[in-house]
């Protein structure tokens, strides 16, 4: 989300802070000589009753100004154009969600009495806060209620880069809220599946165990929950590619992952089990129908469609 700059009541500015003038600034003469909204640079400061600062204009002109009549040039950039906050303040944006389902330990079948329910999506933000100035979130996030949306746009590339976490968005069986758009897309799933996702388990799998070999080695230890996740997602992209759809539930390995989760499976025997999984993972690959890339013309068929749609009041 855009990040805005604040600063606190009675900050003093620093010599050199470029700021901007609330009111107009009249000459001796009683002309105005610089509008409101024009802008300078802090030249000095004094609090003898009150604070002011000394502020000179472009044009070499300087006066003595009071906090209320300036505002820092880089807040009054960041106030409108572009802040999500103000969209986000017109419109409950989770009033907007298409998609809502569980995904993690629970829709794996792995959850135990410390595990939290992880609910994940889509929004689908009204057109006309999409089309303004300032713009929409990519996502919409609480970590309260452990929840994460992505505008839809975000969604879909991020399906199209077979993440992970999106892909199973579009397969988990714990579905809560899916309007008749949303449900038109789970018809469609199968586009974004691919050949990118070895690339994208395979690398980021790899990556991690190389870090948690360094604990191991280091430390004497991991985090064995992440490790666990590390093989079902290994487990996971070996059956995508070899059956060409996301597996959710891990029933026939789910005393394996559970042993691992738990500490319970020594790392030797961990690596090799990791070992022998790249290896299958390795010959499904050579054997997948899945195509080299996923259909991103029938992707953005539905997003222009989806777009049209989000002109109206009523969600689609």
């Amino acid at each position: 989300m855009h990040q805005r700059v604040h600063h606190p009541p009675g900050l003093i500015y620093q010599i050199g802070t470029r700021v901007v003038t609330r009111v107009d600034i009249f000459a001796p003469n009683g002309r105005v000589q610089h509008p409101n909204g024009s802008v300078g640079v802090v030249v000095g400061c004094h609090v003898e009753l009150e604070v002011a600062y000394r502020v000179r204009f472009l044009d070499g002109y300087e006066d003595s100004l009071h906090p209320d009549q300036l505002a820092m040039l880089a807040e009054m950039k960041q106030n409108a154009i572009g802040n999500t906050d103000i969209s986000a303040a017109q419109c409950n944006l989770y009033e907007r969600v298409i998609l809502r389902c569980i995904i993690g330990s629970q829709a794996y079948g792995l959850a135990d009495e410390q595990s939290d329910v992880d609910r994940r999506g889509i929004y689908l933000p009204p057109a006309d806060l999409h089309w303004s100035l300032y713009g929409v979130p990519e996502q919409l996030e609480s970590h309260e209620r452990q929840e994460t949306y992505w505008e839809l746009q975000k969604f879909l590339i991020l399906a199209l880069k077979a993440n992970p976490n999106v892909l199973e968005c579009l397969y988990s069986p714990l579905i809560e809220q899916a309007t008749p758009l949303a449900r038109e897309l789970l018809e469609i799933r199968e586009l974004f599946l691919s050949r990118l996702v070895y690339q994208t388990y395979n690398g980021y799998v790899h990556s991690q165990f190389k870090k948690m070999q360094a604990d191991i080695r280091n430390n004497g230890t991991v985090k064995w929950k992440h490790v666990m996740h590390l093989i079902r997602l290994l487990i996971s992209g070996t059956c995508v590619l070899r059956e060409g759809y996301v597996p959710i539930r891990v029933d026939e390995h789910r005393e394996q992952l559970l042993a691992i989760k738990r500490g319970q499976m020594p790392w030797e025997e961990t690596e090799k089990w990791r070992l022998n999984l790249h290896g299958e993972f390795d010959r499904a690959l050579v054997q997948t129908k899945l195509p080299e890339r996923p259909d991103y013309e029938r992707a953005n068929v539905f997003l222009l469609k989806a777009r049209s749609l989000a002109r109206h009041e009523k969600l689609p």
